[in-house]
This record gives C-alpha cells, structure tokens and sequence, in this order.
C-alpha cells in the first residue's frame, strides 16, 4: 500500500489539471454521454465490456430505440434479444443483460449502490460502479483496463498492483463532485493518448488463440441461428464453415450457456 500513502494533494491537484486540460479539447461525443438514464447506462456498459467503442454506438442506438424501457427489454423474448445483439460478440451478455432487466423489474426500483448492482446478471465491481458514476455521478472511482494503464504509467501503481489496491488509488485521486466527468476525461485519455501499443502495458488477463477461435465460431452459429429458425448439426458445419472436430464441444457450450436449444436433432435460439 506503499502508492498509496505516498500520493500527496499537490501531485494529485497536478494530475487532475493535467486530464482536464488534455480532456476538454479532446473530448468523445458518444450517445451514452447524453444520458443519465441508468436502464440506458447498463445497456452501454455492458456493450463495452468486450466490444470496441466504434462498434458499440450504433448497436446502442438501435438497442435503445427496440427496448426503450426496462420493462420492454425484460418482457422480450431471449431469441428478440440475441438478434438485436448479433453482430457485438459475447453474446452471453446479451442473456445477462435480459436476466438483469427481470430482475430489476422485480426489484420495481433501479439498484443504487455497487452491492445491489453486484447481485444482478453479469455485474460486477467495474460495471457496478461504472454505472453508479455515469448515471448519478456517485462519488466513486473504478478501474477499467484504460484506468490502470494509466495510474502505472503515471507512476501511482505498479503493473502488479493488485486490483484492490488499484481501487483504492483510484479513489484517493477522484475530484470530489466530479466523478462522471473525470472517468469520461480517464477513459479518452486512455484509449487515445496512454494507449497499450505506446505504454507497452498489457491487460492483466490474455485470451488464447483457441479460445478467440471458439469464440469466434460462438458467435458465427448464434448469427445463422438468427437468421434461420432451426438448423441441423450437418447443415451448419457447412453453412459456418465449422470444423467437424470442434462442432459438438462449440454446440455442447453454447447449450450449457443457454444461447441455443436442441429440439431433437435441430439447434435453435431459446424463446
């Protein structure tokens, strides 16, 4: 904890002049930023989680556009949703996002602290928060990938910082009052100045090149489903160009994650 106790309020004022002096030239126009709507603020943070911030506004659009209330997107149909996903990958985020629209209903009142959002579908402590900042502009700090790249390579933590001692750094530096602006103006900071290919700090987790392959296969199936009712085994190992010998584990795990169904020998996307 070292980093920590080591931060004075004279650097801390200079990092914050820093970001907001770069931030206010520099700043992204995206349609999450126009909204405070925490329904509409969970839609894009969950669309960023893996997905690129150029491939996310459009779906966001039209995402919010087919579901425009809480209520809309819990009372659709799972296959509605994946194919108002397809395209943005992941699309076990798609589910989660469902289920935690039904749970929110339920609850009748939008979750308000990082513990209640931690307790629906596919939430955890970045989101939670994440969520929390840009829709109330609650006085916390989280810590995405572009975040802690940026609190090493501005020497307030180390490449092994663990990851609780990064939200606590990251806390002791946030501008009281200021939270939305301040992870916005971190954010674009990060994916444009700070970058990983000119920092040279990687993410702390890498995915292999198997299981980007799978992935990528994943999301091929769960396409062709949306756009075909029902398929057999055979027809989409020549329809997706599937290899043989990976179409059962592919299809074994997309059932197991609830993204498709068997109905007899056909495959198709669940209610």
């Amino acid at each position: 904890m070292k980093e920590i106790t080591r931060i004075s309020e004279t650097r801390i004022r200079k990092f914050h002049e820093k970001i907001f002096t770069w931030w206010k030239k520099n700043k992204r126009s995206l349609p999450w930023r126009e909204t405070t709507n925490p329904y509409y603020i969970m839609i894009s943070e969950i669309m960023l989680q893996q997905t690129q911030v150029n491939r996310s506004i459009e779906k966001y659009l039209e995402f919010i556009d087919k579901y425009p209330t809480i209520k809309d997107l819990a009372e659709a149909s799972v296959s509605s949703v994946l194919k108002s996903w397809s395209g943005l990958g992941y699309n076990r985020r798609a589910l989660w996002l469902h289920e935690a629209a039904n749970q929110i209903v339920k609850l009748k009142d939008f979750p308000e602290t990082p513990e209640e959002l931690q307790k629906l579908k596919g939430i955890g402590p970045y989101t939670s928060r994440s969520i929390l900042i840009f829709a109330f502009n609650y006085d916390i700090a989280t810590v995405d990938t572009n975040i802690r790249r940026i609190l090493i390579a501005e020497n307030f933590a180390k490449k092994e910082t663990k990851e609780k001692e990064l939200f606590i750094i990251a806390q002791k530096l946030l501008p009281k009052g200021k939270a939305r602006d301040w992870h916005n103006a971190l954010m674009d900071f990060g994916s444009l100045v700070l970058t990983s290919a000119k920092t040279g700090i990687k993410p702390k987790t890498t995915t292999s090149r198997n299981s980007k392959e799978n992935r990528r296969f994943r999301g091929i199936i769960v396409k062709y489903l949306t756009r075909n009712s029902k398929a057999l085994k055979e027809r989409m190992i020549k329809n997706c160009n599937i290899p043989t010998e990976k179409i059962d584990d592919i299809l074994e795990g997309l059932l197991a994650d609830g993204l498709i169904i068997k109905i007899r020998k056909y495959y198709a996307l669940p209610e």
